[in-house]
C-alpha cells in the first residue's frame, strides 16, 4: 500500500506545487481573518469592509475547489464550514512546518 504523500506533513521530501498551494491557502486564510478583525474599517466604511470580506471569501472558495481529490478530510471540513482559524492552524501544522 502506497502512502498518501500529499497529506503527510511537509518534511524531508518536498512537493513544490502542493507546498505553494498551501502557502497561498494560508495567505488567503490570514487575509480573511485580518479583514474580519479590521473593526476600524468596518466602523468607518462598512461597504468597503463588506467588499473586502466578499473578496477574501471568494479567494478561499476558489482555493477550496482546487484542493486535491485526496485532500485531508479535516481540512475539507474546516474550509467547507469556514472554520478559518482551524483551517489555518491545520495548514500551518500539517503542511508549512
Amino acid at each position: 500500500m502506497q502512502a498518501n504523500r500529499l497529506n503527510e506533513p511537509v518534511s524531508g521530501r518536498h512537493f513544490p506545487a502542493m507546498d505553494q498551494y498551501y502557502v497561498v491557502l494560508a495567505e488567503a486564510l490570514r487575509d480573511r481573518l485580518a479583514v474580519i478583525a479590521d473593526h476600524q474599517l468596518r466602523d468607518q466604511n462598512p461597504d468597503a469592509h463588506l467588499t473586502r470580506l466578499k473578496q477574501a471569501s471568494e479567494r478561499i472558495e476558489q482555493l477550496r475547489h482546487k484542493l486535491p481529490a485526496d485532500a485531508d478530510p479535516m481540512l475539507i471540513h474546516y474550509l467547507s464550514r469556514m472554520s478559518l482559524s482551524k483551517a489555518l492552524e491545520f495548514v500551518q501544522e500539517r503542511y508549512l512546518r
